[in-house]
């Protein structure tokens, strides 16, 4: 069987991992860690990067530093993971969804206006499939209408818009390194600080709101409970294991967009036929090979293709069932407009295996398998 997802190994982790106990500091803000934060911040020209014990806990994180409170509502795709917005329905918002662009699954930007009221305090867009949303009409209506603009880049290390990284757009950026991520400590994230506004306060939260930190900097001479917050710091090994990959970042890259683009050349032809379709990414954007996918015709034809790949030896699998259908969507916020693709691309969409490895040998029977079904 060829697997949907291998976590990535590089070679160095268990050598960095070993390092790590060896160091005598498990607990979190050691030194692999900052080698992480320094990563970010170098690599991704951001002021201030912190490491995170998930994606979920980034976004949570930055739900309360913008203060988000009951009756508050942010605008959100309903086709995502519920992370994204369920790290605001914990502190009293409303989520507002808004129908998706058929062309990149992200949300539509020009549905965004539509969907504001005097109670919305933030936009979160989310980058599917590692493919930037049109982030410039999105700052541009936060501008206007002073709202907050929190990235969900789960998907999006390496990736950008415009020649500007994924999370360092808006005012904060939050990026998975889950073991299905192009980089990976297990679980784990980041939460990417632009306002510098908001950085103290972020370094105050993530310590169990104290000023630990300041501390440990010998910016003070205790440390003391001073903010609202909660334990938020990865382990030092999860940290050692993700830095041996953020060392072989730009490596990893190149081999997914290379297998991305095996399976393209592959399958354009019966995308040219109209029998399935492939990704597009816009011209402003450079993507990082998150996943692959194919979408359908219909549901129908998507559920026969999975079980025709599973009996030979191909393991796939669909995404999202949009949110705003579940019991919690229609509990904890509503969907402003139509649902003209939202639901209706989810039902098409076949995600193929891609990981950091994938053999060319296995890319072609994957093809082959896929064009045997439709010829």
């Amino acid at each position: 069987m060829i697997p949907f997802n291998k976590p990535p190994v590089t070679g160095k982790e268990v050598n960095y991992i070993k390092q790590a106990v060896e160091f005598q500091k498990l607990s979190g803000d050691g030194v692999f860690t900052k080698h992480c934060h320094n990563w970010f911040e170098t690599n991704f020209d951001t002021p201030k990067a912190l490491l995170m014990t998930s994606c979920t806990h980034a976004l949570e994180l930055a739900a309360i530093l913008i203060d988000i409170q009951p009756g508050d509502e942010v605008i959100a795709p309903s086709y995502t993971f519920v992370s994204t917005v369920n790290a605001f329905v914990l502190r009293g918002a409303k989520i507002v969804f808004v129908d998706i662009r058929p062309d990149t699954l992200n949300i539509d930007e020009s549905l965004i206006e539509a969907a504001i009221t005097d109670k919305t305090k933030a936009i979160i867009p989310v980058h599917y499939a590692g493919v930037a949303c049109e982030m410039d009409t999105i700052m541009s209506i936060a501008k206007r209408h002073n709202l907050y603009v929190i990235e969900d880049a789960a998907q999006g290390v390496m990736a950008t818009y415009k020649g500007k990284a994924l999370g360092t757009i808006g005012d904060f950026g939050c990026f998975s390194f889950h073991e299905t991520k192009n980089y990976t400590m297990g679980e784990g994230g980041a939460l990417l600080v632009q306002n510098e506004n908001f950085q103290e306060r972020a370094e105050i939260s993530r310590e169990k709101g104290t000023n630990r930190s300041k501390f440990l900097r010998g910016q003070v001479d205790k440390y003391t409970w001073v903010d609202v917050g909660s334990s938020y710091l990865p382990s030092e090994l999860n940290a050692a294991y993700l830095y041996a990959q953020l060392e072989e970042a730009e490596k990893i890259n190149i081999n997914r967009l290379e297998i991305w683009e095996y399976y393209y050349e592959g399958l354009k032809g019966l995308s040219d036929i109209g029998w399935i379709e492939l990704p597009t990414v816009p011209k402003d954007c450079k993507h990082n090979a998150h996943m692959f996918y194919i979408k359908c015709r219909d549901i129908k034809e998507r559920t026969a293709l999975i079980e025709f790949l599973k009996e030979n030896g191909v393991q796939t699998t669909f995404h999202y069932i949009p949110l705003h259908s579940s019991n919690a969507g229609m509990k904890f916020g509503y969907f402003s407009g139509e649902d003209h693709f939202t639901t209706k691309e989810s039902e098409r969409l076949l995600r193929l295996p891609m990981f950091y490895g994938l053999e060319n040998q296995e890319i072609s029977k994957i093809i082959k398998l896929i064009n045997r079904f439709y010829v």
